[in-house]
């Protein structure tokens, strides 16, 4: 609970200052180090665009070396949110999701771009035994499409059509979708994830006519 608390109030915090701004986010990386650890050869997700190793799937990585490398690069850097998401990340693959609670908090804090959309779904599903949350999910997916992680750019508008966050204060503006799903096709090739976008493209021109008459 106490980490649930800590997270709420970072997440209404960074929000408050979005409040509005449809603008795109940029990660000042530089704020952290960015030298190669132990954990990153590790832990690096392949997804993450500010990993600075290659990334591993789960199959590919040995957690109990990699959560012992990450607990040293955290307590070497401990406010560095890359290693933090990492070492979260490790604990969540071992099935020890509660104990990644702290180092969640810290990558949150610090607007992780990675973290803002793994933690979002997480939140949506409630895996790796996190609290089911579909209006916290929101906000912290919305804010990694920002920041242009494609995941974010086409999931918030696929879940916000589905009415996963209904109700929910999160600002769901079809026409800012429409910006992150065109932000996305230009980042993609991917066949799969083209056809996504094309078909939510239709979708929320349809809405759209639909709220015109």
């Amino acid at each position: 609970m106490k980490h649930r608390i800590l997270w709420i109030v970072a997440v209404t915090v960074l929000f408050a200052a979005d409040a509005g701004s449809a603008e795109k986010l940029v990660f000042d990386a530089s704020k952290y180090s960015q030298k190669v650890t132990g954990c990153d050869l590790l832990a690096a997700h392949g997804d993450d665009p500010n990993a600075v190793a290659p990334g591993l799937h789960k199959a590919q990585m040995d957690l109990p070396a990699a959560i012992a490398a990450c607990q040293a690069a955290v307590a070497r850097d401990p406010k560095n949110p890359r290693l933090n998401y990492q070492l979260g990340r490790t604990y969540g693959y071992s099935g020890e999701g509660e104990k990644a609670g702290p180092y969640r908090d810290v990558a949150l804090a610090a607007d992780y771009p990675q973290a803002l959309f793994v933690y979002g779904f997480m939140h949506l599903t409630g895996m790796n035994k996190s609290t089911k949350d579909p209006c916290l999910a929101g906000e912290l997916v919305r804010r990694s499409a920002l920041y242009g992680r494609i995941a974010g750019q086409i999931g918030f508008p696929f879940w916000s059509l589905k009415g996963e966050f209904k109700g929910c204060p999160v600002k769901q503006d079809l026409a800012e979708m429409q910006q992150f799903l065109e932000a996305a096709d230009q980042q993609t090739s991917d066949f799969y994830q083209e056809t996504a976008i094309e078909l939510l493209q239709e979708k929320i021109k349809s809405r759209l006519a639909t709220n015109k008459k």
